[in-house]
């Protein structure tokens, strides 16, 4: 087991990210200093944590990535985890481990092995913080819940997990059969201008296309979908930057509607949505010009939580390998250096 110390690296993020007075967030907003004190262990040993899962009966291990500035991370961490319920829920039902995602740090997983905390994210697919990674007392992982949690749909996932429903059915039905709508919010897609207009041919294979594609997957009843409109959609630094894609708009409970998937297969709205694994809307997918899916969100994202998500695709970083929370954080380091040097 290995001591979970301040990162050098982690502090000079810190240092870098303050300075302007936007500086301490990533994304905008109150930013993220830090999880709560009783998901801080003094050693990441997952193999000890499984361990004591089997002996008190808990459902599995949560382990929650963040990362400083991250002001998704901070709405998570104020609004879900402080909530006195679903804290205790989680407390009485899973051994939790706050973790950051760039933190060289070293830890034990849960096969025993010892890896960086970085390391391990990258290895699960935590590149966007906040994500949630749930293990089962065997090791094996049940769940994994990237971008911002509200309670409900906090309180959704845990039930899920402690229910077991997890060995029967799959959390996008489990949700969908949870699911209250609000038919006032959203009573039908808005249009808008942005959207490419059927039919929906977006093959993209065997020629390539000559820009990136973003697929944008709404329902009728969502609120949040109705606030992408209003809060995101509506913004001109958004409308300038998603006028560089082919935006496609399409209704995720529409079974009817053919569609040409970018790599040519014919299908249908609900039946790409569902293939894509998405439990929620509004649900984003970004293609490249060759017609492969190259970026995935469905989780709470306003403005330049989408910004950098289009940057991260016309910038061509996922490339290189870079995760979404490289580049915004890349970004942000940019932006205050920027600042900074206009002060007088």
């Amino acid at each position: 087991m290995t001591a979970a110390n301040p990162n050098p690296a982690i502090a000079l993020l810190l240092a870098l990210l303050v300075g302007s007075a936007a500086a301490g967030s990533i994304e905008g907003g109150e930013p993220h200093t830090g999880n709560p004190a009783w998901m801080a262990p003094a050693f990441i040993d997952m193999e000890t944590d499984l361990q004591t899962v089997r002996e008190q009966d808990k459902t599995g291990v949560m382990v929650l990535y963040t990362t400083q500035g991250c002001s998704y991370c901070a709405e998570f961490v104020k609004r879900s985890l402080e909530d006195p319920r679903l804290q205790k829920k989680v407390r009485d039902n899973f051994v939790s481990l706050g973790l950051e995602i760039f933190d060289d740090t070293l830890m034990t997983a849960p096969d025993g092995s010892e890896v960086s905390i970085k390391q391990f994210a990258d290895a699960q697919g935590a590149g966007m913080a906040p994500t949630l990674l749930f293990f089962g007392p065997d090791g094996e992982r049940t769940l994994r819940a990237i971008g911002y949690q509200p309670p409900e749909r906090f309180d959704l996932i845990l039930d899920y997990l402690i229910e077991d429903a997890h060995r029967s059915v799959s959390f996008r039905d489990f949700a969908l059969s949870r699911l209250q709508r609000d038919p006032t919010a959203y009573p039908t897609l808005k249009p808008d201008p942005l959207f490419l207009e059927p039919p929906y041919a977006l093959a993209r294979q065997p020629i390539a296309a000559d820009r990136p594609m973003l697929v944008l997957f709404e329902r009728t009843g969502c609120a949040d979908c109705a606030r992408l409109h209003h809060e995101v959609l509506a913004d001109d630094e958004v409308r300038d930057v998603l006028g560089r894609f082919d935006v496609v708009r399409l209704d995720a409970d529409d079974d009817q509607t053919p569609v040409q998937a970018p790599n040519g297969e014919v299908t249908t709205p609900a039946r790409w949505f569902a293939a894509e694994a998405f439990t929620r809307v509004p649900a984003m997918l970004y293609v490249d010009e060759q017609g492969q899916a190259v970026f995935r969100n469905d989780a709470f994202t306003q403005k330049n939580r989408l910004l950098n998500m289009s940057g991260l695709v016309l910038d061509k970083k996922y490339l290189e390998g870079w995760s979404y929370q490289r580049y915004a954080r890349n970004k942000a380091i940019q932006r205050n250096l920027a600042a900074q040097e206009q002060q007088p």
